[in-house]
């Protein structure tokens, strides 16, 4: 049977034909499901790769590491060629153009982004706060943006929550009760969050969105894989860091309507950690991100075990479906697989529930989208093989890979430029510069008033000490005769008046 793709079509595999998705419909979602070792790693693989030569750009997020066998040429094996030929193909080994990131920086170039960027809403998720913690760094948020304080990494937000608490009297007058203890609870949460490494993903230089979104000079797309085989075992910081991502596509990108194929397609892994968890108002963001963000070009492919994993609301979005094998063994298990059979337009060839439970390793029940955007009639496929490698690159392919990357230098090396943390730091220190200033002034003030008063104490002291003259009880010789004269003359003189007025009146009678 010879395979025939209409242009603007990606080969996904063999079923009655050519089992295709048209890319004019990618932006239209979808998810790829199955059990533990059904082959949905190599079902993301093959797309990407083909999304890859249409020219569009791909993030996948990588959580086994095999993923990572997609930047290298593959080499077919007999079992490999022989479906090849039962499909009637060539298969000829090639590879995309692969970026490898990662959050910690260790096995990609290094993925950021600010703590403003991130929101109190997706950071409250990643903290696991309750609605009043909630409440409480929404008003941190809001004072930090009021008074010009930069939150770009954990220390800003830590600075930040630092200064509400030591202002809380002032601040809850305006915003409402600040409790220490909130504050407290919020602190001890990012130092938990610090130990899982979640410090190297806050901070700058942020991601720009323009560098997953690379074509290279042959007009493929590049394949962004990040390395979250260690971010996995934080699985909060996992789906918030994802859901952000999406969410800055969302804000970032102008409208576009339907194009003629995807500005970005976007594999969520472990899909079900999106959900698990999820308070209602995030679930309704969620909803609206994968319902308006297809209008701006990018396809959103959730990859999980089972389609029940993933809200109704979200799942009726989905466009395009690969159903690989489930198995029924419990209750909750035949639930889950009857809805996943119930999701496709049936096809009366077969028993769709019956048909998942017998599926081989590298079969799928395949559903897209047609001319119309209606769902095609589902086919048993059977799915092509890669041309890129099955099985993780070696460090050292992978140091030569990130080594001749189109963003090498651009975000390896951190930036900390002037944030809350230093601006709290300064005024601080210029508080601290003035109390020390008015505390020397006190100081210096209260010692001269010291200085003043041992000065007039001496005064008094010395004052008291020297004797004023007194004048002398003995008279000189001088004094006493003048005195004894004055005397004498006085008498006399007293004696000749009283004589004369005696005689003057004897003379009368």
């Amino acid at each position: 049977m010879t395979l025939v793709i209409g242009e603007g079509e990606i080969l996904i595999g063999l079923g009655e034909g050519a089992v295709t998705q048209r890319l004019d419909r990618s932006n239209r979602h979808g998810v790829v499901a199955g059990a533990t070792g059904t082959g949905k790693t190599v079902t993301l693989q093959i797309m990407a790769q083909a999304f890859s030569d249409a020219g569009v750009p791909v993030f996948a997020a990588d959580v086994k590491g095999d993923l990572s066998g997609i930047a290298m040429a593959g080499v077919p094996n007999d079992k490999m060629l022989a479906r090849a030929a039962s499909m009637d193909m060539a298969l000829i080994p090639s590879a995309p153009p692969v970026v490898f990131w990662d959050l910690f920086g260790l096995k990609g170039h290094p993925i950021r982004t600010t703590i403003s960027e991130m929101g109190p809403v997706l950071l409250s998720r990643l903290l696991e706060l309750n609605d009043v913690q909630e409440g409480v760094l929404t008003v941190v948020f809001h004072v930090a943006d009021k008074d010009g304080l930069l939150l770009l990494d954990l220390k800003d937000l830590q600075a930040a929550l630092k200064y509400v608490a030591d202002h809380a009297a002032e601040i809850g007058t305006q915003y409402g009760n600040v409790a220490p203890a909130t504050i407290g609870a919020i602190q001890r949460k990012l130092l938990t969050l610090q130990s899982q490494g979640a410090e190297n993903f806050f901070g700058e230089p942020a991601l720009k969105l323009a560098d997953i979104m690379r074509t290279d000079v042959a007009g493929r797309g590049y394949v962004n894989l990040l390395a979250a085989d260690t971010l996995i075992q934080s699985p909060k910081l996992y789906s918030t860091f994802l859901l952000w991502l999406l969410s800055e596509l969302f804000e970032e990108l102008p409208e576009v309507g339907d194009p003629e194929k995807p500005r970005l397609v976007f594999f969520f892994d472990e899909a079900h950690l999106l959900f698990n968890d999820a308070e209602k108002p995030l679930l309704e963001k969620i909803e609206q991100v994968v319902r308006l963000i297809r209008s701006k070009g990018v396809g959103i492919y959730f990859v999980t075990q089972n389609p029940s994993d993933i809200p109704d609301a979200v799942l009726g979005q989905l466009g395009a479906r690969v159903q690989h094998a489930l198995r029924a063994y419990t209750p909750a298990d035949q639930k889950g697989l009857r809805a996943a059979a119930q999701s496709f337009r049936v096809n009366p060839a077969f028993d769709t529930a019956e048909t998942i439970q017998a599926l081989g390793v590298g079969e799928a029940l395949v559903s897209t989208l047609d001319a119309k955007g209606a769902p095609c009639v589902v086919q048993k496929t059977l799915i092509r093989p890669p041309a890129s490698r099955l099985g993780p690159v070696t460090p050292e392919e992978r140091a030569a890979l990130i080594a001749r990357s189109p963003v090498a230098g651009l975000y390896d090396t951190t930036l900390d430029r002037a944030s809350a943390y230093e601006t709290l730091q300064g005024r601080a220190a210029q508080a601290q510069q003035q109390a020390d200033a008015a505390a020397d002034q006190v100081e210096l003030d209260r010692r001269r008033a010291a200085q003043d008063k041992v000065r007039q104490r001496e005064a008094a002291q010395e004052a008291r000490a020297t004797p004023r003259p007194r004048a002398s009880s003995r008279q000189s010789m001088g004094e006493t005769f003048a005195k004894s004269l004055l005397r004498t003359i006085a008498s006399q003189a007293g004696r000749e008046i009283m004589r004369g007025l005696l005689g003057g009146m004897s003379r009368r009678r």
